[in-house]
């Protein structure tokens, strides 16, 4: 059953919540699971993204996953049931124009350790997905976003952005292109829901592992070389 649900409209949470309640109540069957997978990306150097786009940023990615998690917390607690949600590589290492997004999903990996903490006493498992490149209509939306942000901006920006824009433009469409098909992280998705012992993270591809052992080895200053060059910036 689809049910029509914004994650950062309470009223819209709260009838999505009734809406589920209802049914579960009509089918005697409890809520096994929650997947948190809303998610959206401002693209730009962070010079020009707005403090109004960084809160939809933060809306969408991180306070709205916590407003669906609240209000089915209590479905969930009845029956320990199980919550997994959509992190990313970005939640991990940083990268330039896509600040925003890798922000949320820093804070995305903050939520979910605590959440996993504090739930623990009800038996309710709480997983984070940590994806690299995968085929999704994100990466067209990004490289869209990007050659919008490309033609507005004033000349004054485009002198000091413009080349390394485009840049980071093309290093999308090469992740978009070598990224992996959904039904990867789908798997994943349904292994955290019904193994006997889920994970507390599930790394999906052979980006996303790299970017973890980078992340935790590699000096900072050498981390932003290799990242920079990956993306054909120079600095």
């Amino acid at each position: 059953m689809a049910i029509r649900l914004d994650v950062t409209d309470g009223r819209s949470v709260a009838a999505a919540e009734e809406s589920v309640s209802e049914c579960l109540e009509t089918h005697s069957e409890p809520l096994s699971g929650l997947v948190n997978n809303a998610g959206i990306s401002i693209a730009g150097p962070l010079e020009i993204v707005t403090a109004e786009q960084l809160r939809q940023q933060f809306d969408v990615n991180l306070v709205g996953q916590m407003a669906v998690t609240r209000a089915f917390l209590p479905l969930l607690r009845k029956h320990g049931g199980r919550i997994v949600n959509m992190g990313s590589v970005n939640g991990l290492v940083s990268a330039p124009f896509i600040g925003p997004y890798c922000a949320s999903k820093f804070g995305l990996e903050a939520l979910t350790d605590a959440l996993r903490m504090e739930l623990k006493p009800w038996g309710i498992s709480v997983s984070l997905m940590e994806p690299g490149s995968i085929r999704t209509p994100i990466w067209e939306k990004y490289e869209a976003d990007m050659g919008r942000l490309l033609s507005d901006l004033s000349p004054e920006s485009h002198q000091l952005y413009g080349r390394s824009i485009a840049a980071a433009r093309r290093a999308a469409c090469r992740r978009h292109e070598a990224g992996r098909h959904p039904e990867r992280v789908a798997r994943a998705v349904v292994h955290a829901l019904t193994a006997k012992k889920p994970r507390t993270r599930y790394m999906i591809g052979w980006d996303a592992r790299v970017g973890a052992v980078m992340a935790k080895v590699l000096p900072t200053g050498l981390l932003d070389k290799l990242t920079m060059r990956y993306m054909g910036l120079s600095g």
